[in-house]
């Protein structure tokens, strides 16, 4: 292996449009680590964003998003305590997570 070398390794899940409480990791757990978010909205009036640590729920972006169409990255830093990361996307808006997630 060439390069750095790396104790832990970032993995990344692509969460397409209008997905509900999608796991990330595929089956996830507590304390996996949620590093950040990139969101790509194709249509600001159905751009939420919401992540789920189990069942608690956070807006991370809202419909009709203030910046409108474009790329934002969300840095979260967040690890899990109550079970497997979710997230729910609008039908306008995608999302790439990074982060340690469960298999």
């Amino acid at each position: 292996m060439a390069g750095v070398n790396a104790p832990y390794r970032y993995q990344y899940e692509h969460v397409a449009v209008s997905q509900t409480a999608y796991v990330l990791g595929g089956t996830g757990a507590i304390g996996d680590y949620l590093d950040k978010l990139i969101c790509t909205v194709s249509t600001a009036a159905t751009s939420s964003v919401r992540i789920l640590d189990d069942s608690t729920s956070h807006t991370i972006l809202p419909n009709n998003v203030g910046g409108g169409l474009g790329v934002y990255v969300i840095p979260m830093g967040a690890i899990s305590r109550n079970g497997p990361w979710k997230i729910t996307t609008g039908a306008g808006v995608e999302v790439l997570a990074l982060g340690i997630f469960s298999a």
